[in-house]
């Protein structure tokens, strides 16, 4: 194999492995990096962790799209039956943009997006110079 890394990182309790193209380097913290063989338990276990994880995600995923609508549809819901103008009001409307936000798109709700819709339902009170308001 060409081009392998060949910088030197923390031995491998388990294999004892070091730099070379048969074995695989896998940063464990900057900038420090464990070399493994391929039959190394502690790298079979990585892998069995980065797979059961990846499942994990996947599964969660699934079971998000398929309960988000009616989740979302409950939220709109109770949010409608609270009478306005009360004081959970503003509460009520930025959650509620925010889940709406987070229907209309396919990842997260970016930064941003969380202020603008925040500042709209919270603006930052504005300096009183004549002190009139306690």
């Amino acid at each position: 194999m060409k081009g392998f890394a060949k910088t030197e990182g923390e031995v491998c309790p388990d294999c004892k492995a070091g730099p070379g193209p048969e074995n695989a380097c896998v940063g464990v913290g900057l900038p420090i990096q464990m070399w493994h063989t391929s039959d190394c338990p502690q790298w079979t276990i990585m892998q069995i962790n980065w797979e059961s994880g990846s499942r994990r995600i996947e599964e969660q995923d699934a079971w998000a799209k398929e309960v988000f609508p009616a989740a979302h549809e409950r939220l709109q819901q109770a949010a409608a039956a609270i009478p306005p103008g009360t004081a959970a009001q503003p509460f009520v409307d930025a959650l509620t943009e925010l889940v709406q936000a987070q229907a209309d798109t396919t990842g997260f709700v970016v930064l941003h997006k969380w202020v603008e819709i925040l500042e709209r339902h919270f603006p930052p009170e504005l300096p009183d110079p004549d002190h009139t308001t306690e």
